[in-house]
């Protein structure tokens, strides 16, 4: 049927790449002109095009002639030349669209004319990484391009100074990792001077890898942290407990029905893992051993809640977290493993105690449980660019997800040659011991005739597993995996070597092409830093422009010298591959997302090369052993397979493929969800830090103080006088001691109580808020006569107050969330109920946030330094918040009824003089 459709109605993506087509060929109408120009010329073209914005011309105006300038400049600079399909790619990703591009269509270079037409805007554009080399890597190599043409280019990476940070974002292309871009944004919403910011808005993004960023990160959000004040002992007992237990297993329910109750218990013995839903629970007996164990009486009271979150977390801990798979260890810490890349997460952290939990179970330091100061998903971060486009091999599979959640829409870009690539159905074994044996025998024979092998495995533990098993066999390979990162590079530019045997753990995002033979740009760059070359000096080697200091001419001879020396070496290789069938790529286990297996198959058959892929599965995997279907295991047990035995069908292939669109079905549910909490969240932090921005930029927050006052004075008459049409109905008392505590002078309603009798609750409020403003008058002016700038102290103490009230509201808002979910017993939508809490807890923090900032600004006081007796010293003056009032000695007699001279605003009987 869609066959039937797509012949009358046509490929939507066709007649859009046609559509696109129209405008590479005007592209294309300016190259013979640009060819001309000399290296000057063509860099003056920036300016031109700027000052042909600012006249009135569109972006979209001058594409083609701008793309075509970046274009010469790359050729140039770099001595390569953008395709026409890059030029497509390009024009997508400037409509702010996906961009999806097979393995070496050159995704890199593609970004570069899209980045160099938005940044002449002034606005700033950022190109996102999913890791810091890649930032460096692209930001050096195709910034040549952008700097030959006059514009900046800055590189964000993980340890950076605030100065450079804020040096890097004022430049017109910056390179970063989604992860240092989310982390700015918060930290710059954190800040109490604006000179401590670091970006300057949320213009264009261009993502690459953007399917890893965008979804596979996106259910863990970005959390700032600080450290809290529990102790770390209790996470060791509950380790210690939970080291005591035995793992049981919940009985299927057609057993269950069979079974006594206490043949069940015994089945589940003391705690049962879901690992499809990746939970664990203690059972009966489970809860009966841990009250035994911490001397309680009842586990599930409230008053051992605590105890019962440390047991949780660390049978989380034992049950569900791997060594080498979901975290590594390293110099003594606990570092995540990102399970799509398989990249370390430096600096990111498990939360609600899973963290801790894995530090104690692995015995090294137990850091104290954080707590949440700032928090934002990747989700709701890239929503804030004005525009947003991405790049990737890997797309179409998950187009419903960017189009639901980001806008985004996908065009499936063609490859600049056939692809040829022969994609083998999956051989499915008995066994993992069956098919580790197989995969070893496979790569074998592949290498005796030379062909290089790439294999992919899930995760670290299986990489070294399957290492060791060739090395017992004599075979030489390199392993790349979290452990080995920072060889990455060298490692994947050689894994098309005549004979070469990689291991990789996940391929998403390397940033390096496999070329078949190897790659002599990268040998070239090797040997120059064998012979003393610094990295900016090769870079600027292997330019092509003109006009260079003799010190880069001479090392751009050495450089091409060397590179010619080693294209011959792997040109003469390439065809060797390419003999034996180019780069075979073997799967040992099928991803929960076929789009990480579609990475991995996309390494080979880049640009018309030859190539094979094939994916080795045993019914102990896990996909298989929890989602798959019962009529494999069915199959295959009637066919009665030995272990080594493989059974191959396009029909198994079909089944397993079903299993990964379930999986990923379910996980864009929990985004989805993960999203729709963040929401509610992410609406309050617009206001919130909107207002922050407000204040950092330098507004008069006078109004601002003056209007929470009026409300706050609103507010408390309210509250205090009820439904009571008459003054004697009013709790003034309880008015005046919540009010003079605040913002109205001491006495005052006592002072007006006459008048009172004739006024209506809006006379009472305006009376109040007059003397309130009064009252700040008389601060203001009191601070001035020492040398305060009260516009200084509003901005100042704002800030703290709405900062300290903010993570609080982070922390309520979290509990909430913890325990919403149990309102759908009682038929309410959790979402629902989070929205209209979430909202009256933030009202809450809004009225919180107007009594501290208005308590702090009229309570201030002038406090003197003290006088040092042998050289009389001038008065220094600080204001002083919250902490203790010193009473005021002064050789002057005072007045019960006058000012009090500590500068409180109170009478001298109310205030130090009832210490005097």
């Amino acid at each position: 049927m869609a066959g039937f459709l797509k012949k009358i109605f046509g490929d939507g993506n066709s007649s859009e790449l046609k559509r696109l087509g129209k405008i590479v060929d005007e592209i294309d109408s300016f190259e013979e002109a640009h060819k001309k120009l000399t290296d000057d010329q063509l860099r003056e073209k920036t300016q031109e095009f700027k000052d042909r914005l600012q006249k009135g011309a569109s972006i979209d105006d001058i594409l083609p002639e701008a793309f075509s300038v970046v274009r010469e400049a790359t050729d140039r600079v770099t001595g390569k030349r953008q395709f026409r399909v890059q030029m497509l790619g390009g024009i997508v990703l400037h409509q702010g669209r996906i961009a999806e591009m097979k393995t070496g269509e050159g995704k890199t270079l593609t970004s570069t004319m899209p980045a160099y037409l938005n940044a002449l805007t002034g606005e700033g554009v950022h190109i996102v990484t999913v890791n810091d080399y890649l930032a460096r890597f692209q930001g050096e190599d195709m910034g040549r391009i952008h700097r030959f043409l006059g514009l900046t280019v800055g590189i964000i990476t993980h340890d950076m100074t605030n100065e450079a940070r804020r040096a890097a974002y004022a430049c017109d292309i910056t390179y970063g990792t989604n992860n240092e871009f989310g982390f700015d944004y918060l930290r710059d919403n954190m800040v109490i001077y604006k000179k401590d910011m670091v970006q300057r808005g949320h213009h264009f993004a261009i993502v690459d890898e953007v399917d890893s960023i965008l979804i596979d990160e996106a259910r863990t959000p970005l959390i700032i942290s600080g450290q809290g004040e529990k102790s770390t002992d209790l996470y060791g007992r509950a380790d210690r407990f939970v080291c005591t237990l035995q793992a049981g297993k919940e009985p299927e329910k057609e057993q269950l029905e069979l079974m006594s109750d206490e043949e069940a218990a015994k089945m589940r013995r003391d705690y049962v893992t879901d690992e499809k839903q990746k939970t664990c629970n203690l059972s009966e007996e489970g809860v009966r051993k841990a009250e035994k164990f911490f001397d309680i009486e009842n586990l599930s009271d409230a008053e051992n809640n605590e105890i019962l979150h440390h047991i949780n977390a660390a049978l989380r801990a034992h049950a569900l977290m791997k060594l080498d798979v979901d975290y590594v260890v390293q110099n003594g810490q606990v570092v995540i493993v990102d399970e799509f890349t398989g990249r370390l997460m430096v600096g990111r952290r498990y939360s609600d105690g899973l963290h801790q939990a894995i530090e104690a179970k692995e015995g090294v330091k137990v850091e104290r449980e954080s707590k949440t100061l700032a928090t934002i998903t990747f989700q709701n971060y890239f929503r804030m660019y004005k525009k947003l486009s991405g790049m990737t091999g890997t797309a179409k599979t998950e187009e419903d997800e960017f189009r639901g959640i980001y806008n985004l829409d996908v065009v499936v870009v063609p490859t600049n040659m056939p692809m040829i690539r022969e994609d083998m159905n999956d051989l499915v074994y008995k066994s993992i011991k069956g098919k580790f044996g197989a995969v070893v025998e496979e790569i074998i024979k592949r290498h005796e005739k030379g062909q290089p092998v790439l294999v992919g495995t899930v995760s670290v533990e299986k990489s070294e597993i399957l290492s060791n098993m060739l090395r017992l066999r004599g075979i030489a390979h390199e392993v790349l995996n979290a452990k080995h990162h920072e060889k990455e590079a060298e490692i994947v530019a050689q894994a098309g070597h005549y004979g070469a045997v990689t291991i990789a753990t996940n391929m998403a995002g390397r940033g390096t092409d496999i070329l078949l033979g190897g790659n002599p740009e990268f040998l070239a760059r090797r040997a120059m830093r064998q012979k003393g070359y610094e990295d900016e000096l090769i870079e600027d080697a292997m330019g092509h422009n003109e006009n260079v200091p003799e010190e880069v001419l001479a090392a751009r001879t050495e450089y091409r010298a060397l590179y010619e020396q080693f294209k011959k070496e792997t040109d003469a290789q390439h065809d060797r591959v390419v003999a034996v069938g180019g780069l075979h790529i073997i799967g040992t286990e099928r991803h929960e997302s076929r789009r990480i297996d579609n990475q991995l198959r996309g390494r080979s058959g880049r640009q018309g090369d030859p190539g094979s892929s094939q994916f080795f599965l045993s019914l102990q995997d896990d996909l298989l052993r929890l989602f798959g279907s019962e009529r494999i295991t069915g199959m295959i047990d009637k066919l009665g397979l030995e272990e080594d035995q493989p059974i191959e069908a396009k029909m198994l292939t079909g089944q397993i493929e079903s299993a990964q669109k379930r999986i990923e079905g379910r996980n864009y549910e929990i985004r989805k969800n993960v999203l729709q909490y963040d929401d509610v969240m992410n609406q309050q932090r617009e206001v919130i830090y909107g207002q922050r921005r407000q204040v950092l930029m330098g507004e008069n927050m006078r109004e601002t103080i003056m209007k929470m006052a009026g409300q706050l004075i609103s507010d408390a008459v309210d509250m205090h006088t009820g439904n009571g049409d008459a003054y004697v109905d009013w709790d003034l008392t309880g008015l005046a001691d919540y009010l003079e505590k605040i913002c109205v002078r001491p006495g005052a309603i006592e002072t007006h109580m006459e008048q009172i009798k004739n006024f209506d609750k809006q006379a009472l409020k305006d009376m109040l808020t007059e003397d309130a403003q009064a009252f700040y008058q008389e601060r203001e002016q009191l601070l001035s006569e020492h040398g305060i700038d009260m516009r200084e102290v509003e901005r100042v103490i704002l800030l703290s107050s709405v900062d300290r009230r903010w993570m609080d509201h982070i922390d309520a808002m979290d509990q909430l969330r913890d325990g919403i979910g149990l309102r759908a017993y009682g038929q309410k939508d959790p979402v629902v109920e989070y929205k209209f809490e979430g909202y009256e807890m933030f009202d809450e923090m809004v009225r919180l946030i107007r009594e501290d900032t208005l308590r702090r600004l009229y309570q201030a006081r002038v406090e003197r330094a003290p006088e040092r007796r042998q050289v009389a010293q001038p008065v220094e003056a600080k204001v002083a918040g919250d902490g203790p009032r010193q009473p005021q000695k002064s050789d002057k007699k005072v007045g019960r009824n006058d000012p009090c001279p500590c500068g409180s605003g109170k009478k001298y009987k109310h205030c130090c003089g009832k210490e005097a």
